[in-house]
């Protein structure tokens, strides 16, 4: 195989050091962030091999240009594999990202301006989950429930009267920062009640639907579920839809060619390997402790006296409220962890008084952290030296050593791929 690597340095130094600089940055520092996770050197190999030359319009059998005998191979391995993984009757393994998904799916059950039921985007719902700034916000009509102001949980009693309200056409669940699971069974007896499709976006827990760790939506009858292909799942960045086979044709068509264009067959050929990965004990066993680090995580953090959004986590992340803990904004907590090694991203708490680029949060998860072999001494460990940094945040010296600790700590863990 040619070694692209050495020939970027010679043809393009800047972008070369800054790959350099990149493969150091994840060495030296401790992920945080719970969408993102170290994936597999298959992947990236995958992602960097000659399926990047291929142009696969269709569906396999059903290409518009020849030689597709490879392609569709690994496209129906990638489905096949999908389907057994989820438990589901059909699987499009195409969409370029999660938010292209997601909207693949509006378009394939709905007509514009048909309701959706979902989760406030404040209280831990998405982006593409009808927030008045994105398109589908625009182009659907959403109605948006949000979580109990003390406990954090989600009044399902509520759910259903606004259900009953608003008549919707889809009820969506699902989350970017909610650290709690949900009732599947409530949703889906609510749908029937107004006589909607269920839709659950598990994106951000998706990994560990796939391990067992956590409830399927698809056992419950739900009729779509979606999720990113990287995130706990570990694979390339990319999205997926499982559906019941009476949906197979409208939302295929809806991804192609309803929506975009020839896939990206190196995405898809790294998410069938993801997906063989996934239906491996190992993987089952990384999901589950991927769980008990965030508990450990949340123990931690809890004695240290620090504000966590409902409580704790019964998943992968926790949303901590800095303001109230620290006096911190998200945005200066967010940048005072990475000066450490440390790295999270600001987060909006419920309700937020703040606006969103300087929110009252910063929001956490042990995927990443996961994948680097790390357990839950690890965690207490990392809790501390988080609520160290914020304490001190104005003695340089302390930061400095906390700085030094983490570095030391993380040449234990090599990141998969790169070291």
């Amino acid at each position: 195989m040619p070694d692209y690597r050495s020939s970027l340095k010679g043809s393009d130094p800047a972008i070369y050091n800054a790959l350099v600089a990149e493969e150091q940055r994840q060495q030296d520092g401790i992920e945080l962030i719970p969408s993102e996770n170290y994936t597999y050197p298959e992947v990236l190999e995958l992602l960097g091999s000659i399926f990047t030359n291929k142009y696969s319009e269709g569906y396999p059998g059903k290409r518009y240009y020849g030689g597709q005998e490879n392609t569709d191979l690994i496209e129906n391995l990638a489905r096949a594999r999908a389907t057994q993984v989820f438990r589901g009757e059909h699987a499009n393994v195409q969409p370029l990202s999660g938010s292209a998904m997601n909207q693949a799916v509006y378009l394939a059950l709905l007509e514009p301006g048909d309701r959706i039921l979902a989760m406030d985007l404040s209280h831990g719902g998405h982006l593409t989950h009808g927030a008045p700034v994105s398109h589908m916000g625009r182009i659907f009509d959403f109605s948006r429930y949000k979580t109990l102001p003390n406990s954090g949980a989600i009044d399902y009693d509520h759910v259903r009267d606004m259900a009953l309200q608003h008549r919707p056409k889809l009820l969506l669940c699902g989350y970017s920062s909610y650290p709690r699971d949900l009732d599947y069974e409530a949703f889906q007896s609510i749908a029937d009640e107004v006589d909607a499709y269920t839709m659950a976006d598990i994106s951000h827990y998706g990994g560990l639907v796939a391990g067992n760790a956590m409830p399927n939506p698809l056992d419950f009858g739900f009729d779509v579920i979606t999720t990113t292909t990287h995130k706990s799942l570990r694979g390339p960045r990319g999205g997926l839809i499982v559906c019941k086979q009476q949906h197979a044709k409208a939302i295929d068509s809806s991804v192609f060619p309803g929506l975009q264009g020839g896939p990206h067959m190196n995405q898809v050929a790294a998410t069938a390997f993801t997906l063989h990965k996934a239906a491996q004990p190992e993987f089952t066993e990384y999901c589950d402790l991927v769980l008990s680090n965030a508990q450990a995580l949340a123990r931690t953090l809890k004695v240290e006296g620090i504000t966590l959004v409902t409580g704790g986590t019964s998943n992968h992340l926790l949303v901590l409220d800095t303001i109230d803990s620290f006096g911190l904004d998200g945005r200066d907590t967010q940048n005072l962890l990475d000066e450490v090694g440390i790295t999270t991203n600001k987060q909006v708490i419920p309700d937020d008084p703040l606006p969103p680029f300087r929110p009252s949060g910063v929001r956490i998860g042990t995927p990443a952290a996961t994948s680097r072999g790390m357990n839950n001494d690890d965690m207490e460990r990392i809790a501390k030296w988080t609520v160290a940094a914020l304490r001190c945040h104005s003695d340089r010296s302390s930061i400095a050593s906390i700085k030094r600790e983490v570095l030391d700590f993380c040449r234990s863990y090599p990141v998969p791929g790169i070291g």
